[in-house]
């Protein structure tokens, strides 16, 4: 989580020389791609920054018709997904990921895609 801090120079919030804050920000990152090919650099796909609610998390990861090809927790302290689906190497393309996680006491659901590049 993050704290963000805002200073209007424009006058477009009340008292805009005033510090605005954004508490509890959370920001879940990913890598765009990833390119499982054994050489050490970017071999698997694992989202960033959930450490904090790691118990709570749970990555779905789809291909492009929407079959579950991964789940993975973030608890589980794995490297990610590794491009594989029942030990088959899956070809290059877009997939897609749903995150479920916790926020301020509610269950929400993050969604996006990343490519997987052979």
């Amino acid at each position: 989580t993050h704290t963000i801090h805002v200073w209007d120079t424009e006058g477009g919030v009340a008292f805009s020389c005033e510090e605005f804050t954004i508490n509890q920000v959370m920001v879940i990152d990913y890598p765009l791609y990833f390119t499982p090919n054994g050489d050490g650099i970017h071999d698997a796909w694992n989202i960033v920054g959930l450490s904090n609610f790691a118990e709570q998390t749970t990555i779905y990861i789809f291909d492009r018709y929407g079959k579950l090809l991964k789940q993975l927790s973030a608890s589980d302290q794995s490297d990610g997904w590794d491009g594989t689906y029942n030990g088959k190497l899956m070809p290059s393309d877009d997939y897609w990921f749903t995150v479920d996680f916790p926020e301020q006491g509610t269950m929400k659901q993050f969604k996006a895609h990343f490519s997987l590049k052979r």
